[in-house]
């Protein structure tokens, strides 16, 4: 870690979703800038488990229980980390879930608003319970939207919808909040190799061309990395992204360029 510059250095960022996967990424970019990280997921086993292995590398990095889809335990999360840092600078509203691909004929109205809760109303929660800290240190929002909420995905209805959902807003609360200093962004990653993916691929008929066809929507020839998503996320946390704000940030290795390209 003495290689890396300390962009983050004592600034204290929440994760949601922080175990694994795009979350993952984000708590580890944070962490080797000097950050100080408390990140969430549902299960203590994994939460115990990832806390230790980050420490191990030197990361500051607290696991705390939370499922985002319950509001009280959102505001405990946030309660906790301020009462701890005394400070928030930056929350990350990564957690979230892709469903199976599916007809709209058979998503029920109870899997669609279950999925509007863990997705999109969960991101709502997270900004509207850290803002008043935010507000304190001129902080900033993160929301980890996708790439499918700006173009849309096959077989995804339920799922583009929350995607898109957090673009909006994000959109309107970096409209609401940039005269009280604090600065509002979504990330919309293309494809991206993470567990979800794969489970995703998993419920095609043949996942592994699913995955190999993935990567072949991008001009770079493969999806990112948790890594490479988690630096965006640190670039927009720090003070260098201090003029970035109301922006739908798409790192998906030219997956949106358009024309195919002739090899």
């Amino acid at each position: 870690m003495s290689n890396v510059v300390m962009t983050l250095k004592d600034k204290v960022v929440i994760v949601t979703g922080g175990t694994k996967g795009i979350g993952l990424g984000c708590v580890q970019a944070v962490g080797t800038r000097g950050g100080r990280v408390v990140f969430c997921c549902r299960h203590e086993d994994a939460g115990r488990a990832r806390e230790a292995e980050l420490r191990e590398l030197g990361i500051d990095a607290e696991w705390l229980p939370c499922d985002v889809s319950v509001e009280a335990q959102i505001i405990a999360m946030i309660q906790h980390t301020v009462d701890k840092h005394a400070r928030l600078d930056c929350i990350i509203n990564n957690a979230g879930w892709h469903p199976p691909a599916v007809e709209i004929d058979d998503i029920t109205t109870e899997d669609f608003e279950s999925l509007l809760r863990m997705n999109l109303t969960s991101t709502f929660w997270g900004c509207k319970h850290a803002v008043p800290y935010l507000r304190k240190t001129k902080g900033s929002i993160i929301n980890m939207s996708s790439k499918v909420g700006a173009v849309g995905q096959g077989k995804a209805a339920s799922y583009v919808t929350t995607k898109a959902g957090q673009i909006g807003l994000t959109l309107a609360l970096a409209l609401d909040l940039a005269p009280q200093g604090v600065r509002v962004n979504a990330v919309l990653p293309a494809g991206v190799r993470t567990p979800m993916m794969e489970a995703w691929a998993g419920t095609l008929d043949n996942p592994g061309e699913a995955l190999a066809k993935e990567d072949a929507n991008h001009a770079m020839g493969r999806m990112a990395t948790i890594e490479e998503i988690g630096n965006v996320c640190a670039f927009l946390a720090s003070d260098e992204a201090s003029f970035v704000t109301g922006q739908a940030i798409c790192p998906d290795g030219g997956a949106g360029l358009g024309y195919q390209r002739w090899d």
